[in-house]
């Protein structure tokens, strides 16, 4: 299969439309895209248009450490997308005071943060109630500050990967400063 670069690539040889978007899951839960994909859509001017951007109900507000399955939830019955619940739980406890502070969801908080990322040009919600409805679409007109989005960026931050986690690990002897040299008297 080849890549959207690949495909740029031939749009552009063919003189054929090129690919202005992609749909693709995202979400403060599910950073994963952030490491080859985002980069990508970035340097090729290509627009994201998120699906599931509330890891499946799992940023809805209603799950918690404690209420795991929800009773009437879809995630309840069918866990997916597939997500690290104990990564979820913090980004959650960092979300739940931000919601406070501006009066309104969980949710609307995690789609306030995926439409201030440059990339995503669009969410695709799915919400089953009227309310859910309009409370999602209210985060467009949220704006979260700059440390509301240091914070859950920290939180929701992807973990490093090799070798990304080795070279800090080996150099953290070699990065020692060296006192400076004691000057000479006259």
């Amino acid at each position: 299969m080849a890549s959207l670069e690949d495909r740029q690539g031939i749009s552009q040889f063919k003189n054929l439309a090129r690919f202005d978007t992609l749909q693709a899951y995202y979400s403060i839960a599910g950073r994963d895209l952030e490491r080859e994909i985002v980069p990508l859509l970035e340097a090729e001017k290509t627009g994201l248009l998120v699906w599931s951007p509330l890891a499946g109900g799992l940023l809805s507000g209603r799950f918690n450490r404690e209420n795991q399955k929800p009773e009437g939830s879809r995630r309840s019955e069918f866990d997916f997308p597939l997500v690290d619940k104990e990564r979820a739980w913090k980004i959650l406890d960092v979300i739940g005071p931000i919601a406070a502070a501006h009066g309104c969801s969980p949710a609307r908080i995690a789609l306030a943060w995926l439409l201030a990322k440059p990339v995503v040009t669009s969410v695709i919600i799915g919400a089953k109630r009227l309310d859910q409805l309009q409370d999602n679409l209210a985060a467009v007109d949220l704006h979260l500050t700059s440390d509301e989005i240091k914070q859950l960026d920290e939180v929701s931050a992807l973990p490093l990967e090799y070798p990304g986690w080795m070279l800090p690990f080996q150099n953290a002897n070699r990065l020692k400063v060296a006192a400076p040299p004691i000057p000479a008297k006259p």
